[in-house]
Formats: C-alpha cells, structure tokens, sequence
C-alpha cells in the first residue's frame, strides 16, 4: 500500500503541473543584455562641454542607484581622434571617478576638487606599448607661475626642481600621498578604473564602459558609504568626471609642434577647467539588518548569486537575515547529500544526479527561483591591419558588439588547440617535441578561418595572438554546473566531437591531443571525458621559459592562462582588459620574478571570458552569439533564456540540456536555478524561514529592476508555472510533518490542510499534492517543465513562457530603500559583500568542509570557502593522476 500511495502521489503531481503548463502563453521581451548601454533606471544625465568643447555632448547611462558595475559614458559632437605613431594625439576622453563635494570652480558645473580624483595609475611596469606620452595618464605637472602663461599647473610643483611635481591625492579618510602617485599604496594600474584614452570616432561620437566602484572596491573614495549630515543618513554620493582632451599644449597654447604632442594631465588646471562632472548615486554599501537578528544559511550556485544579494536586502525588515555562501553546484549537492541541516542550497540539478551519487532517502523540496545561465563574455577592439578599408580603419579602437561562436569553436579554445596557447612550443620553423600538431594551426581565434568565415570584418583587423589575448577563454576554478553545461553544449555538436575525437577541422586545424577524447591520440593513454567533466581542465603539461625574456624560471600553462575564482572575477578582469598573466620579467626584483603588466594597451584589447549573464551585465561586456541546437546563433536574452527553459526536462529539478533546447530561439546554456531544502533535517523555524525566501523569490522577486529586492539584469523571470512550483515548494515546507515512527517507508502526514500559506501564486488545486511532505525518497515538485512532451519544441507552449509578474520594472524600492542595502558584489572576488557571509553562515562552510567524506565520497578540490571579513579559505587539489605526473618536469607534480 505503501508504494501505491507514493506511486498515486507522483502521478497527481506530475498531473497538476502539467495542468499548469498547458495554460502558458508565449513571452516577448526585450533582450537582457547591456552592450547597448539603455539605461537601467531612467537616471541617464547629459552634460555639454565648455570652451574648446562647447559642442560635444556627454551621458552618462546610468547615474543613480549604484553599485560596483559598469555604466556607458557617450559622447557627440567631438573632433575626431588623431594619432602620433601608436600614442593618442589630440582630441581624446579621459575618465575618472571621484568624491567630495563641490569644490565651486565651474558654477554651471559643481564637481569635485581634482585632489580627490582616482586617477594616475597607468602601467608602471612597461610603458614602452601605452599610449601615453609621459603626463597624459599621470598626475604629473610643471608649475609656472606667469600671468599670461601659468603652464600645466599654477599651483603644485612651485617647490620643485624646474617646477615639476604631481597633484596630491587625497582619500576620504583624510590621508594625502604627494609623491609616488602613479603606484601609491591606496590605487594601482590593476584596481584603478580610470579611463586614459578613449576614442572620438570620424562621426564626432565616442562610447566607453566605465567601472563604477563602491567602498568595497576603492574605500579611499567611499562611494555608497552611509554619512550623516543634519540629522539624515545617506548613501555617500561621487563623480563622475570627464576631462576632453583637444587641440592644446600643455601650457594651454595651440600645438607648435603636431608630430608628437603632449596633452599633460587631466588633472593639471589647464586642463580641470574644462572637466564635465556628473553626480553619481549609489546603493547603500553593507546591510542594515538589525544586529542580533535571526540568520538563515544559503549556500550554492554562483548563478544565484546577484539575485540573492539582492533579495537580501528587501527580506532584512523581516527580522531574518539570509547569508549566501557561494559553492560549486557538485560540491553543494555533495554536502546537501551528507548533512542536511545545512539548510537551502541553489543547484541546476537533482540531488543523486551527479556520477556515483545517489539521493538521499528522505523528501528534498525543489523550488525554482532564477532563469539565467553561462555566456561567454569580450572585450575587443578594433585595430585594423595596414591596408585595411576605409569603412574599418574609421572604426579603429572601437569595441567589436557581437560575434557568432560555434560548439567547435569554443571547443578550440577549451583545449588549448592554437598554435600560441602553449606559449613558445612552435617558435618560427622551430618545433618543440611533440607539438608537431599546433605548427599548423593557427595562432588564436581572430586568425581562425573557421571564425573568420562567420565573423569577416576579423579578415581586417590585427590581433596580437598570445596568451593574453585570443588563445583560449579565461575560465574560474573549481566544478560548476555552468563548466558542465558548456561541454554539453559542445558535445551536442556533430562537428565539435569530431574534432575532439581528432578530425580535423575544413582548414586542417587540429585538437591538442591532450584533449584527445580517442585513447590512441591522448599523450596520456586514457581518452579525455568531456560527457563527464564539469570544470576547465589544465591537461597539457607545457611549460617553457617565455620567448622573448631573460627569465630564469619557467612558465606553464596555468601561468600562461591563469584560473579566476569565480564567473563574476572573469566578467570583472575582462571589463578592465586584464587577463592576469605575469608576463612581464623583473631581474630586479628580489628574488626575480614574473610580473603582471596591467591591462592590455587601449584600442587594441582582447580578452575573452566564460561568465554569467548578471555578471556580464553588470561589467557591460559584449556577449557572443552561440549556435543552438537548432543551427541557430542566439544571444542570451530573456527571450531565449525563457525558449530554452520551456524544454526543461527530469524530475525533482528538471534540468535545461543543450541538446534537448531546439527551439529555434532557443540559448543553449540557460540554467534553470532551484532552491533545494531537506525539511526532515531542519526544524519548524527553519522551514517557515525559508519558506519566506522562496516566497519572496517567486513574487516581489521576479519583478526586474536595480532596487533591492529586484530581479537584476540578467536574469529573465520566471513563469507562472514556474512561480507556483515556488510557492508549492514553500508550502510543502511549511506543512512539513516528519514521517511517523511507525511508518517504514518514511511517508508523511504533514500537508494535510494543503493549499498555500503565502505568495500570490499558490493556493492553486495542485497544491495539495505538490504542496505535501511527499513520501520517503519523493521530491515534492517533480516533473517536466513540459510536461510529457520532453523539450519537444512542436509541443504546445508550457507555462514558461508566460507573462512575468509585473508588466513594468520597478525602481522605487519602497521599504526595501528605505530600511536596508543593496547587498551590492564587489569587484574584487575576496570581498565579504560579494558572499554576504555572516558569521553562522560562515561556520556553516567552514562545518561543511568534511561533509562529503561524511557519504564515502571524494571532496572535490580545489574548494574555497568563504569567510566574514572578504576572506576565504582554499583547499587545494594536492595531486594530479600518476598519468599526468609522469609527464610533468621534476618537482612540478
């Protein structure tokens, strides 16, 4: 009777949510991607230039409720940029961000003093590539104190040798650094954000993304930092300013000489006269929740990870804080798996989905809460090769806005399979033992025909193919959904598995045997396994002294493409164009050592990254076309996230598959993200906690906007039915009775008054089945999306795709304003904010280190675990296979 009753329940599950697809109705909506630059809030501001510079026009996209993420500064009406050689000439940008009040300099124009600007910062450890001529991107100056002439500077450097010296920065806390400013110990050339050169095009316009950065990334300005003043606390507000550069010398006299020119700093007075400043608004930095309050512990997908910061915030005035620690999907389905009482973690799949896991025996609760997924993310600019075509070379420095990339292709860069990845293996006729295979390939994608032939204009632009720029993707470390998702879709791929398989591609390109999936071709003697793989592999075991250098040490390749920590570092390092690889050697250093050079040289930028569409959006990258299943190349957009969660398919958590999306609109790697709960193993308190998440998540929630408490960008909003499975999961939580002590299969009493308890979605009829504790081993809202249709794309729509819950974004923010901050994520991937981390989430990781070995099974490494403060913990991957080690120099295994 027993399994009867589970099998009746499972049917009338399965039944109602297929009721409830079948009322859907298709959704269209505008895309989520932010390389257009729209504006999120309605809060664009434009400003007009004075003097020289009367006729441009400056906007600034966003200007109000900030946080740490990249915002579009345009400009019109300019004199096109001209060059000396390779180094900015005259009629160029210049961008910073700043705070203070106003200093009262420019009346129709209140800005900051220039004493408090970060800027000045340039590469230090190489200059001869930067476009700079000396004083440009420093705070150098030259004082002169003539009446009709007063020089760069008429007030710094009078007690200088010749009058040289530099503006002083001055931090929020008081702090002065006079000297040294270009490397100061407060802002370097890889944490600044401010923008050297930025280009005005042959039609006047100009566009840029610049980097806002909140306390967390640059606590000498403060930005977002709550003060108090005549008894009302705010958000610390900054600047943004822009200084045009244009036809003058450094004294501020036309260019005698217009060869090569010297514009001087931004920030000398002869040029801080004509600066523009926009006021920024920021999101408080921090929380409000009330000290002492109630914690409830959230840990898992990265994919969540904006959308919980956000929901944080709005779920403060309850009186429970929800901490978030970010984990890897396998290893937070592992401890899940083995403790429980860990409480609600985020994954994409099924508890026992992974290999050689299997489910625990009692109830998980399923909730689906965020629609988002893997994009691969640029930065690139245009530099046109010599005897290129007017129409390109006119758009030299540009950004490139889109490319079209197929499962073969990002297969290529997955691999290390062009002829550069492993830097110095094939130098001119010279060919390292056995790299025979890369001579022939090309040297990186932008030189790839097979990219080429989908993305042209590439045939006319000059890419420097190394390491740190087209040679492979930067990627994160550790096992992520989001990494297996990625090999799906290019397992998926005819083409793509054939040439992992070692068929070469129409143009003779072939794969690193290293990644060989043919055991005859791998160097290792065991095929690799991409079908199993869900992190980005290292495999090839090269390692060289650099070509080109005077090193002594050697380099390998994950010093050549160094790992990242998360998806939202990759987004971050590729908004500011630096690839993190220490390519530049310092004999002088003690002991000699390889040092980063900073970003790449602005107008020729290249770096290309796997992120999440959030944090994409949130650092404005372009973001790539992939070809689905269907043949067609798509971009993610709530359209296409929402065409390919409709073919959804599995039961518990029904999972997005690559394969199974063949919707023509479809994106292939969106990822359905669900909350998972064990309500046996936490109490009464603790379910009706979490209960309220998942509320909230499926309401308020899902409503798009930069207020707390909203949806962010980059996510698409979930459906009806969707929503109501949210709903029925917090139900099912809340009515949870644990099984009696006389029932051996675990079932339960609990759910009996069935219907919901909360949410504008539930109460529906399914909610009594769906909404119960189910039976030992049962998951309370299994199914397909799709109902029985299994992703068929010529099924009748489901109920994803209908309408989301409110018709208009919202951006008031209501209470969630008034009472509490935008849990905002830093820039910098150590920062505690990014986490949300309080203490008792804390120890929960900490505590949850030893679970999987708990079940027999093996902690997957490396692993970092979060701690307060912005500190984390790394457990390392202590070994590699006996395979690999064989092949590895002495000392390096």
């Amino acid at each position: 009777m027993n399994r009867v009753r589970r099998l009746l329940l499972r049917i009338v599950a399965g039944a109602a949510v297929g009721a409830l697809a079948g009322l859907g109705v298709a959704q269209a909506a505008g895309p989520a991607t932010a390389a257009s630059g729209a504006d999120a809030t309605g809060s664009a501001v434009t400003v007009s230039g004075r003097g020289e510079f009367k006729d441009m026009k400056f906007t600034v996209g966003q200007t109000t409720r900030l946080t740490s993420q990249a915002v579009t500064v345009s400009w019109s009406g300019g004199t096109p940029t001209t060059f000396a050689g390779t180094w900015f000439n005259t009629d160029f940008v210049q961008i910073m961000q700043c705070w203070g009040d106003d200093d009262g300099t420019v009346p129709d124009n209140p800005g900051p003093s220039r004493t408090q600007c970060q800027y000045g910062a340039s590469p230090t450890t190489d200059r001869g590539s930067w476009p700079g001529n000396d004083y440009d991107d420093t705070r150098k100056i030259t004082y002169s104190a003539a009446p009709t002439n007063y020089g760069q500077d008429d007030r710094y450097g009078a007690g200088g040798a010749f009058g040289q010296g530099e503006v002083p920065f001055k931090s929020v806390d008081g702090t002065v650094i006079t000297t040294g400013t270009q490397n100061n110990a407060l802002f370097n050339h890889n944490t600044t954000n401010e923008v050297d050169f930025a280009r005005t095009g042959a039609d006047g316009r100009g566009k840029e993304f610049f980097e806002v950065q909140t306390a967390n990334e640059a606590p000498h300005l403060g930005c977002g930092t709550p003060v108090t003043e005549n008894g009302t606390t705010a958000p610390r507000s900054c600047w943004l300013v822009i200084v045009p550069q244009g036809h003058l010398d450094l004294d501020g006299t036309p260019y005698a000489d217009t060869s090569q020119v010297n514009a001087g700093s931004p920030v000398s007075s002869t040029n801080w006269k004509n600066r523009i400043a926009v006021k920024l608004d920021f999101n408080p930095v921090g929380t409000n929740c009330a000290l002492g309050a109630d914690e409830r512990a959230t840990t898992g997908s990265e994919l969540a990870a904006d959308a919980m910061t956000s929901w944080q915030a709005a779920l403060c005035p309850t009186g429970t804080v929800y901490g978030y620690t970010e984990l890897g999907e396998p290893d937070t389905r592992a401890r899940l798996s083995n403790d429980g009482s860990s409480g609600l973690a985020f994954t994409t799949r099924a508890l026992g989905a992974d290999t050689g896991t299997t489910a625990p025996s009692d109830t998980t609760v399923y909730a689906p809460v965020a629609l988002s997924g893997a994009v691969i993310g640029f930065t690139v600019e245009r530099r046109p090769k010599a005897g290129a075509p007017d129409s390109i070379r006119q758009l030299a420095g540009t950004k490139v806005d889109s490319i079209d990339l197929t499962p073969r292709l990002v297969a290529k860069l997955l691999t290390e399979s062009y002829r550069n990845s492993p830097w110095g293996s094939v130098l001119g006729d010279n060919t390292a033992t056995g790299y025979g295979w890369a001579k022939s390939n090309p040297a990186g994608l932008a030189s790839d025909p097979e990219f080429i032939a989908l993305n042209p204009e590439f045939a006319d632009l000059s890419v420097s193919e190394t390491p740190a720029t087209d040679t492979d993707l930067i990627t994160s470390l550790g096992h992520s959904d989001s990494a297996r998702a990625l090999w799906q879709w290019v397992l998926a791929d005819k083409e793509a598995r054939g040439f992992l398989a070692g068929v070469s591609d129409d143009w003779g390109m072939r794969v690193n045997p290293y990644y060989s999936t043919s055991a005859d071709l791998n160097p290792t003697g065991a095929a690799f396994d991409p079908a199993t793989t869900d992190d980005y592999p290292k495999s090839d075991p090269w390692c060289t002294v650099p070509p080109g250098t005077d090193a002594t040490i050697k380099q390998c390749m994950t010093d050549f493409h160094p790992y990242v920590e998360d998806m939202h570092s990759g987004a971050l390092h590729t908004r500011r164009a630096d690839t993190l690889w220490k390519s530049s050697w310092d004999a002088l250093a003690n002991p000699p050592a390889f040092k980063s050079p900073g970003p790449q040289t602005v107008g020729s930028r290249f770096v290309i990254t796997v992120t999440d569409a959030a944090s994409a959006e949130r650092y404005g990258l372009q973001t790539a076309r992939l070809r689905n299943t269907a043949g067609k190349f798509v971009a993610p957009s709530t359209a296409s996230l929402t065409a390919a969660a409709t073919s959804a398919t599995g039961t518990g958590a029904p999972e997005i598959t690559p394969a199974k999306a063949t919707a023509k609109g479809a994106y292939p790697l969106a990822e359905l993200v669900y909350a998972a709960v064990r309500p046996a193993k936490i109490d009464a308190a603790a379910r009706k906690d979490y209960a309220a998440l998942l509320r909230y998540a499926a309401g308020d929630g899902q409503t798009s906007g930069a207020d707390p408490g909203r949806l962010p960008v980059g996510y698409a909003p979930l459906s009806t039915a969707l929503r109501t499975k949210a709903t029925d999961a917090a139900d099912a939580l809340v009515h949870y009775t644990a099984p009696s002590a006389s029932s051996s299969d675990g079932s339960s009493d609990g759910g009996s008054d069935g219907g919901s308890t909360g949410g504008g979605t539930g109460g529906s009829s399914g909610s009594d089945s769906l909404g119960s504790g189910g039976g030992s081993g049962g998951s309370v809202s299994g199914g397909s999306i799709g109902g029985s249709t299994g992703g068929d794309s010529s099924a009748t729509p489901s109920a994803a795709t209908s309408a989301t819950p409110s018709d208009k974004p919202s951006y008031d923010g209501g209470k969630a304003v008034q009472t509490t901050a935008l849990g905002t994520t830093p820039d910098d991937p150590a920062n505690s904010l990014r986490y949300a981390v309080p203490v008792g989430a804390a120890l929960g990781a900490v505590a949850g280190i030893g679970a999987p070995f708990a079940g027999g099974r093996r902690l997957r490494l490396p692993l970092r675990i979060p701690l307060p403060g912005g500190r984390g913990v790394t457990i390392p991957a202590l070994t590699l296979p006996e395979r690999l080690r064989r092949l590895l120099p002495p000392g390096r295994g």
